[in-house]
C-alpha cells in the first residue's frame, strides 16, 4: 500500500499564502488575469506573481523626484559647464538607480541633452512606485514623442524589429547608425 503524501510545513505555508493572495487580489481582477494558466505554475511562482500584482495595484502615484529624501532637483543645464553637467549627470544616474530607475537607450544623447531630459521629463513624471526589491522602472530615452520611433529605429532596433516596422509602415526604415555617446549605465539585474 503506497504511503500517503504528507506535505512539508513550507508547502502548507505556501498554499495558505496563495489563498491569502487570491483573496486580496480579487477586487482588482479583470479578464486579463485569465490569460495566465496558473495550473502550470508552481505555487511559489504564482505567489510571487500575485504579490507583484498586488504591489502594482496598491502602489502610489508619485513624481519620480519625490522618491528621494530630500526631493531630487537638478539645476538647469544652461547654468553648468560641461564638466559640471557630466559630474551631476552621473551622480543623478546613480541616484536614480538607487531607487531602481533604469535609463534605457541613452547612447544617442550628449550628456547635456540627457541631463536636460532627466530634469525636464523623468523627474517630474508621476508613476507608480512599486516597492519590491526586484522591480525596476525603465525609462526609454530613445524618444520623447511616443509616435516617433525614428531614434529607436536608427540606433537601437534589431534587424527583426526594423523589418517588422517596415512591414507595418509600408516603407523603409531610416538608415542604421552607431550611437555617438556610448555609456555603461547601470542595468536591472537579470
Amino acid at each position: 500500500m503506497p504511503l500517503a503524501h504528507h506535505p512539508e510545513p513550507d508547502e502548507v505555508d505556501c498554499l495558505l499564502r496563495n489563498c491569502e493572495l487570491r483573496n486580496e487580489i480579487e477586487p482588482y481582477l479583470d479578464e486579463s488575469i485569465w490569460e495566465i494558466d496558473f495550473r502550470v505554475l508552481p505555487t511559489a511562482v504564482e505567489n510571487r506573481f500575485l504579490e507583484s500584482m498586488l504591489a502594482w495595484e496598491r502602489a502610489p502615484l508619485v513624481p519620480i523626484a519625490r522618491w528621494f529624501e530630500p526631493v531630487l532637483a537638478l539645476q538647469p543645464a544652461c547654468t553648468l559647464d560641461d564638466d559640471q553637467v557630466r559630474e551631476r549627470l552621473w551622480e543623478t544616474i546613480e541616484r536614480l538607480y538607487s531607487q531602481r530607475v533604469v535609463l534605457d537607450f541613452t547612447d544617442h544623447l550628449p550628456d547635456r541633452e540627457l541631463y536636460a531630459l532627466i530634469r525636464r521629463d523623468i523627474l517630474p513624471a508621476t508613476v507608480k512606485r512599486v516597492d519590491l526589491p526586484d522591480n525596476y522602472f525603465h525609462w526609454d530615452c530613445s524618444t520623447t514623442d511616443a509616435e516617433d520611433a525614428t531614434v529607436w529605429l536608427i540606433y537601437y532596433a534589431s534587424d527583426e524589429e526594423r523589418e517588422q516596422w517596415s512591414l507595418e509602415e509600408g516603407r523603409d526604415p531610416p538608415p542604421r547608425a552607431v550611437p555617438p555617446y556610448p555609456r555603461a549605465l547601470p542595468t536591472a539585474p537579470v
